[in-house]
């Protein structure tokens, strides 16, 4: 009986994302909120989908085919459903959980899916592979351990990915920048420790939270990943890093400040500048590359939310759909609270800060400028820039734009070897 209902809500789920979908290709977007779940109905509403869906269509065209749905058994009673939708002028999926009364816990737009090759740096049969959990309470997650051959002591790393509810392996369509990572570093003898975010896992749970923060976002499992891995027979204790991507290097000072037994930090595209001014920025860029009353209308609703955001009567109470990117206002006294440059000038601690000179979303004139004004003077901080590379660390030329993610692709080969040579110096 209990297979027999679970066939039944997938399929009940892959009829709902269907017509989800549909109502988006119809512009019927209040009816698309009108399925939402209670949390996610007070965090988006149907303007922040037909805001997002524009976007996404100026660029890709009108939907010509919707594809079959995929179908991916969650915790908490929900299937995720990831929907392949094809337009005139390129793809995108768009991804959604669904729980047991068929109402929307979760809704995002991604790249086009496809399967993931691995990069020419990277060598499987020179190091293993494992699942662990990480944490040891209900909001535990799971991971994955990359362990070197051989005996040992080696350096550690664990990843933090970026803003959002991402896997470990950081899955965006065809390209996976932290399983990539993880191969590479695995392969030059660093042991590294991924793992699911707890908004990729426990996403109604977190919804149903109100003051949940970045800091609950990133340090509890951050932390607990550290210890897993100082626990490993082969790992130097005393030598495990944290990397942190984007956002995941924006929390790493905080994650260090914590957990005083972390080593050192790798920050890759750590954005410094105050993230709802980086929202206009990044939003007036796409408006330039896609210009069109859609985006005109995008940067006055995301200039009004910064400007509550900065606003002294920013509060606890303060409605979620008043602010960016469909965060608490928790969430973001956290971040207004928070400099993750000051934070970091305060830690004795060796760094590597890498940044992408083609990127557009956090860039070498607003964020890593922050970074060197503050820590370029010390010898224990190595600053580089890659002058080809984007946000993702994807090497290409001329102005950078969200379809150069699309491809399959992988992190530069250069990054991954200057990392890995950081952590284990040949001399």
């Amino acid at each position: 009986m209990r297979e027999e209902i679970t066939k039944l809500t997938t399929i009940d789920a892959a009829v709902i994302a269907i017509t989800v979908v549909e109502m988006a290709r119809d512009g019927r977007f209040v009816d698309i909120e009108e399925l939402f779940a209670p949390p996610l109905r007070a965090a988006v509403s149907a303007e922040t989908v037909r805001v997002a869906w524009l976007a996404e269509i100026g660029k890709s065209g009108p939907v010509s085919t919707i594809g079959e749905p995929l179908l991916d058994q969650m915790g908490e009673g929900l299937v995720r459903v990831s929907v392949p939708v094809t337009c005139e002028h390129g793809a995108l999926t768009m991804v959604m959980s669904v729980d047991s009364k068929g109402l929307l816990n979760g809704f995002r737009l991604a790249p086009p899916a496809t399967s993931w090759t691995q990069p020419t740096y990277a060598d499987p049969d020179s190091f293993d592979e494992r699942d662990v959990t990480v944490g040891d309470d209900p909001l535990a997650v799971s991971g994955t351990l990359s362990l070197p051959h051989g005996r040992g002591p080696r350096p550690g790393v664990v990843l933090l990915s970026g803003g959002g509810p991402f896997d470990r392996d950081e899955t965006s369509g065809s390209n996976k920048p932290l399983k990539d990572l993880a191969w590479g570093l695995a392969s030059r003898g660093v042991a590294v420790l991924r793992f699911d975010k707890v908004t990729y896992t426990h996403s109604r749970q977190v919804a149903n939270t109100r003051d949940f923060t970045m800091t609950d976002e990133y340090v509890p499992h951050a932390v607990a990943a550290v210890h897993l891995l100082q626990q490993q027979p082969t790992v130097d204790p005393a030598r495990v890093f944290i990397l942190g991507y984007s956002m995941g290097g924006k929390v790493a000072p905080r994650v260090a400040t914590t957990e005083v037994s972390v080593a050192g930090l790798v920050i890759l595209a750590g954005d410094a500048q105050p993230m709802q001014h980086a929202a206009i920025r990044v939003t007036r860029y796409l408006a330039q590359l896609y210009p069109g009353p859609d985006m005109e209308a995008m940067i006055e609703t995301i200039t009004r939310q910064a400007a509550m955001v900065d606003s002294p009567h920013l509060s606890p109470s303060t409605p979620t759909r008043e602010l960016p990117f469909d965060l608490s206002a928790s969430y973001w006294l956290d971040l207004r609270g928070y400099d993750p440059v000051m934070t970091a000038a305060t830690l004795d601690k060796p760094m590597l800060i890498l940044q992408g000179g083609r990127d557009y979303q956090v860039t070498v004139e607003d964020d890593l400028s922050r970074w060197k004004a503050g820590l370029g003077h010390r010898p224990d901080v190595t600053i580089r820039v890659y002058d080809a590379d984007n946000h993702l660390f994807f090497s290409g030329t001329g102005p950078s734009t969200p379809a150069e993610y699309e491809p399959a692709q992988h992190i530069d080969p250069a990054v991954v070897a200057d990392i890995a040579e950081w952590l284990m110096p040949t001399h």
